[in-house]
C-alpha cells in the first residue's frame, strides 16, 4: 500500500501544474470530459469526475462485465486522438500507467468524492468548469 505522505506529495506537486498542462486547453479538457460521460451508465457509474490541466480524476463504479483496464485504455486511446487533432501535436498524452484504488466503505467514497470536487479550489482555480458529480449514484451509495 502507498504511504499517506506520498500521496500528498504527489497531488501537491500536481496541483502546480506542473509539466505540460495539455488540458488546461478548454477544448481538450472538454473531450476528456465529454468521453467520461459517454459510457456512463453503459460501462460504468460515474460518481464525480475532475479534468484538471495536467491529471483527471474519475470515481466511477464498474458495470459487470467490463473492466478498469479495458476502460482507460478505451478512453485514453480515443482521448489522445482527438485532443492530438484538436491541439495538432502528436505523441504521447498521458502516462501508461494510472493510479487506481478500490473504495471500501462510504466514508471513505464521501471523503473522496469531496477531495475531487474541491480539487480545482485547493489549486487555485476557482470557477473551473470540468468537475461534476451525479447525485444519484451518490445517494445510492449511502
Amino acid at each position: 500500500m502507498l504511504d499517506t505522505a506520498l500521496i500528498e506529495a504527489c497531488e501537491r506537486f500536481l496541483d502546480q501544474h506542473a509539466g505540460e498542462c495539455l488540458l488546461r486547453d478548454r477544448r481538450a479538457a472538454k473531450i476528456v470530459e465529454d468521453s467520461l460521460m459517454f459510457f456512463d451508465g453503459l460501462r460504468y457509474q460515474l460518481f464525480a469526475w475532475c479534468v484538471m490541466p495536467n491529471h483527471v480524476h474519475v470515481i466511477l463504479s464498474l458495470i459487470n462485465g467490463f473492466d478498469l483496464s479495458s476502460i482507460l485504455h478505451s478512453l485514453k486511446g480515443f482521448t489522445s486522438k482527438e485532443i492530438n487533432k484538436v491541439l495538432g501535436r502528436r505523441g504521447t498524452l498521458w502516462q501508461a500507467e494510472s493510479f487506481d484504488r478500490c473504495i471500501r466503505d462510504s466514508e471513505e467514497l464521501e471523503r473522496t468524492i469531496e477531495y475531487v470536487l474541491g480539487n480545482p479550489i485547493a489549486a487555485g482555480m476557482e470557477n473551473w468548469p470540468f468537475v461534476g458529480m451525479n447525485p444519484e449514484m451518490i445517494a445510492s451509495a449511502k
